[in-house]
């Protein structure tokens, strides 16, 4: 039996994917299709597909295996979400008992170094005061005209001071290493994203000599304000 199960780290859900018998002899090809609810995703998503043997057999050596359930063989395939919310940690507070304006939507919290895990080095606090913002988060599942806007503001926001953070790093570059749940690595693919033909160096010259081109640049590449 072929079968594949999924992970989701965002919303700490898995569940099976597809399954299929394979015919005793011979090589054949088979193709796996798995469709996910989006609501049940988030995060890194974890794709496990593995070989195992669809029945217990009494016949086989004492060294083979025999149970049923036994995996043969299997491979992992992961991939990283984009734009979804558990991705990036969020707090809902009360401006008012921070040292933040009272008056701000939102603000982006983002520490430590490069190496520093994701998870601990970004925040998102929304003002609990501003209801246009909350409401925005809370339809973000099925959000109207008015939410989208306010979430396509925060995002872009978040992708500019995220890719400032990570320019005045001088050693933010292509040729960097970092390890995968990395904050260096999450930045660097989202410059991936945004800035995908061109050179780390070159946006990094350009935010020095031409901060207000930088900033119109950036709102072309997270498609500010293009609602559906």
């Amino acid at each position: 039996m072929l079968a594949t199960v999924w992970t989701a780290s965002g919303s700490n859900l898995s569940g099976p994917g597809h399954r299929t018998r394979l015919s005793d002899r011979g090589v054949c090809v088979v193709e796996l299709e798995v469709r996910l609810p989006g609501a049940d995703l988030g995060g890194l998503l974890v794709l496990d597909t593995a070989l195992v043997l669809a029945e217990r057999r009494s016949d086989g050596r004492p060294s083979s295996p025999r149970r049923a359930g036994s995996v043969l063989w299997s491979e992992r395939e992961s991939v990283r979400l984009q734009g979804d919310a558990p991705q990036f940690p969020m707090a809902v507070i009360d401006f008012a008992n921070t040292s933040f304006p009272d008056g701000a939507a939102w603000h982006i919290q983002i520490s430590g170094g490069l190496e520093s895990a994701t998870m601990g080095s970004l925040l998102l606090l929304v003002n609990e005061q501003n209801k246009v913002t909350t409401a925005a988060f809370e339809n973000a599942h099925k959000p109207r005209a008015v939410d989208q806007v306010v979430l396509s503001a925060v995002y872009a926001d978040a992708a500019r001071i995220m890719i400032e953070y990570a320019l005045s790093h001088e050693d933010f570059s292509e040729e960097s290493d970092y390890a995968e749940d990395s904050l260096g690595a999450t930045l660097l693919s989202l410059f991936d994203q945004l800035f995908p033909d061109q050179s780390i160096t070159d946006v990094r010259l350009r935010r020095l000599q031409s901060p207000a081109i930088f900033a119109s640049d950036l709102q072309a590449a997270v498609k500010i304000f293009e609602v559906s």
